[in-house]
């Protein structure tokens, strides 16, 4: 893996073995136990395909989105997984920093420390993620063996198993009920990527774009690393910020045209998340009997946060931006579907023209009046 893009950058090999080294053991459970949760996972994920697609009405009837696999991992196949679409993702950018390393104080800095540092700190930072993510539809890896893809080559839904048993115990809730109430959020991503074919091309041309334009020194990024992977480990004072007042690691390699670009971005993501938030409690008093206690108890969860620690690092990998995202896109698609139905909503998908702007999730009539009053008139 290090032989290609960006080698010289990142030992993604040695990314995955300090993440599966350092990351948070699972929750105590039994391997027949163990077989059962994936066995269930796999039964609501495939029930959950069916109460999406008639919810949303995304897909016309008589027709076969690709299919894409559902792969029920552990907190080490999320890793590998995500290093490989990251690593795909980040390609371009590691190859322009590899061209820069010779010149300059910060190609020098990289050359001394090395990939292999630099491997360890991104496999600290993936540590702490793993034991976070219950689910996710990831896009962008290359199909292999160990991480099928369809045949059009598209992405693979992830459940991942420990995290969601480890949060289904801490909110003493129904895990039966959860487990759906899990699968019909991610499913729901599953399918807006199955019924909406440019989309993940769209998403990729944006974060490409993003990554072309961008122009940072080197031991910038290092830095940035460096202070996240000593967060973790204890070794910066907590509560102490930099000059940068915290930032995350998206924020500081921001040109104006990678703000536009960014705009963009968050956009799609709170459309993606919230519709997700949207979905997952339309179907939920239909199939989950105990979803207002699950959704309530969750809540409460997502509003506590954690640590200090744990908060630092959220600023810094830019996740209380995703948590914004659930509100802000589910506010957006309850308003939309409220004024013009599912129907009329569902708009939003016809070509990225028709995606909202980060001011429209903001305010969705101004999205109505631009895509449906403007086609009525």
């Amino acid at each position: 893996m290090t032989s290609v893009g960006g080698a010289g950058m990142v030992d993604w090999n040695l990314a995955v073995a300090t993440a599966t080294r350092l990351v948070r053991p699972g929750p105590e459970i039994s391997r027949e136990e163990a077989r059962e949760v994936v066995a269930e996972l796999r039964r609501h994920a495939k029930a959950a395909e069916e109460h999406v697609r008639s919810f949303t009405r995304m897909i016309p009837e008589g027709t076969e989105p690709e299919d894409t696999p559902v792969l029920v991992v552990d907190r080490a196949g999320w890793i590998k997984a995500n290093v490989a679409g990251f690593r795909e993702l980040l390609r371009p950018l590691l190859d322009k920093m590899q061209d820069r390393r010779g010149g300059g104080a910060g190609g020098a800095v990289l050359g001394a420390v090395g990939s292999k540092v630099t491997g360890v700190e991104v496999g600290m930072l993936l540590s702490f993620l793993a034991s976070r993510v219950l689910g996710q539809y990831e896009t962008f890896a290359p199909a292999t063996r160990e991480l099928p893809a369809s045949a059009q080559g598209g992405g693979r839904l992830l459940l991942v198993a420990p995290n969601i048993v480890h949060v289904e115990r801490e909110l003493e809730v129904d895990p039966h009920d959860f487990r759906l109430w899990v699968a019909l959020h991610e499913e729901t991503h599953r399918t807006q990527f199955t019924a909406v074919p440019w989309l993940r091309d769209h998403l990729q041309s944006e974060i490409q774009s993003f990554l072309d334009e961008t122009d940072v020194d080197p031991m910038t990024v290092l830095e940035r690393l460096r202070e996240a992977a000593q967060s973790l480990a204890g070794g910066r004072p907590e509560g102490e910020e930099g000059e940068d007042g915290g930032r995350s690691l998206v924020e500081i390699v921001q040109t104006p045209a990678q703000r536009e670009i960014l705009g963009r971005l968050t956009a799609v993501m709170s459309l993606l998340e919230g519709h997700a938030d949207y979905v997952m409690d339309g179907v939920g008093p239909e199939v989950v009997s105990s979803v207002g206690e699950i959704r309530e108890k969750f809540q409460q969860r997502r509003a506590r946060g954690a640590s200090r620690l744990d908060q630092a690092l959220r600023k810094l990998l830019g996740l209380d931006a995703k948590l914004r995202q659930y509100k802000d896109g589910e506010r957006f698609v309850s308003a939309v579907v409220d004024e013009v139905g599912m129907d009329g909503f569902n708009r939003v998908w016809t070509s990225p023209n028709t995606l909202p702007t980060k001011a429209e999730i903001a305010r969705p009539e101004d999205w109505i009046a631009r895509v449906h009053r403007k086609a009525e008139s």
